[in-house]
């Protein structure tokens, strides 16, 4: 793992996350809804942000696991990294994050997180974390304005000013000219607590190349053509 054991993991404070997430998030955007975020720092400098906070509609994705308490369980909403650290710091964080909420918050039982499969990635570093698939679903709620803007329908009540006239967010999207993202968005869940009983299926990662979900960087391909890649390298 060379140099990423060196990196440390620690809660910073909100202003400091949404700062560099603003910088280095493909979305240039926070959640509003983060309200843990660590700070991952290598020669004493911060090179990523993870962000976990209560999911936009958390009724919605709170049966996913059985018998779960409304308090119970986080979605980690923004991962961004910038590139000066090294291979696998990605899931080391999220590894290191993960194991500091289990101590200081044991009543969270599971995480849950989503990929973009039409802007930047379908989930390398979740499946290398451990992470279940659970869901892969072509993309409902992410547009892209004129001026090259990415929205969300779900988080894009920062535009409902007066001049929106209380309208929903995916009216006011579609009435400023924005256009839905082709693409998927994937689910990922990762279970705490290994006493907790899923209830939604879990689906091998193959599911992924089956629909044609694969992207990585940005860039359509298939997981086995990444796998193909690294062989010959």
């Amino acid at each position: 793992m060379g140099r990423a054991k060196e990196i440390i993991v620690k809660v910073i404070p909100a202003k400091i996350a949404n700062e560099f997430v603003k910088k280095y998030h493909y979305s240039g955007k926070v959640v509003p809804n983060s309200i843990l975020h660590f700070g991952c720092f290598l020669d004493e400098q911060l090179h990523g942000v993870l962000s976990y906070g209560s999911p936009m509609v958390k009724k919605n994705v709170i049966q996913f696991v059985e018998n779960t308490k409304w308090n119970e369980m986080l979605e980690l909403n923004r991962m961004a990294f910038n590139d000066y650290l090294p291979k696998n710091s990605e899931s080391r964080c999220i590894s290191i994050s993960i194991k500091l909420i289990k101590k200081n918050a044991p009543h969270i039982k599971w995480i849950l997180s989503f990929s973009d499969a039409n802007l930047c990635g379908d989930g390398t570093i979740y499946r290398a974390s451990g992470f279940h698939l659970i869901g892969v679903n072509k993309n409902t709620s992410t547009y892209q304005l004129p001026n090259g803007e990415v929205v969300c329908s779900l988080t894009s009540s920062a535009h409902r000013t007066k001049e929106s006239n209380g309208k929903s967010g995916t009216n006011w999207i579609k009435e400023n000219g924005g256009k839905k993202l082709e693409g998927f968005q994937i689910r990922y869940i990762y279970v705490i607590d290994k006493t907790c009983k899923i209830t939604v299926p879990i689906l091998p990662f193959s599911k992924i190349d089956e629909l044609g979900a694969g992207m990585y960087k940005g860039k359509k391909v298939t997981l086995q053509e990444r796998k193909q890649q690294a062989s010959e390298a």
